[in-house]
This record gives structure tokens, sequence and C-alpha cells, in this order.
């Protein structure tokens, strides 16, 4: 993935955090912390692309 695509997806991660937070309602909900680790993983990529270049 480029960083580019990686940060179109950093940014629907973000947003998908923010409606299941909003579903769910506690940030110690499983499928909070789920979508969180993903972001996570995500702006862990970007920041990795980021330092090859």
């Amino acid at each position: 993935m480029n960083q580019g695509v990686t940060l179109l997806c950093v940014e629907r991660a973000r947003k998908k955090l923010y409606q299941v937070q909003k579903k769910y309602g506690f940030l110690t909900h499983p499928k909070v912390i789920e979508q969180s680790k993903k972001l996570d993983d995500l702006l862990n990529h970007y920041q990795t692309c980021r330092s090859d270049h």
C-alpha cells in the first residue's frame, strides 16, 4: 500500500471508530477496542511508509 492509499484507509478507519464508539458508547467495548486496534495498525503502517521515503 502506498502512502496516499494508507492515509485514505486511516481516515476511513478513524470515521468508523467514531461510529462504533457512538453506537456502543463505551471505549472499553470489545468492538470499539477492535476498531481502535485496526486504526493503530494503519497509523503504524503509515508512519513506516513515511520513514521509508
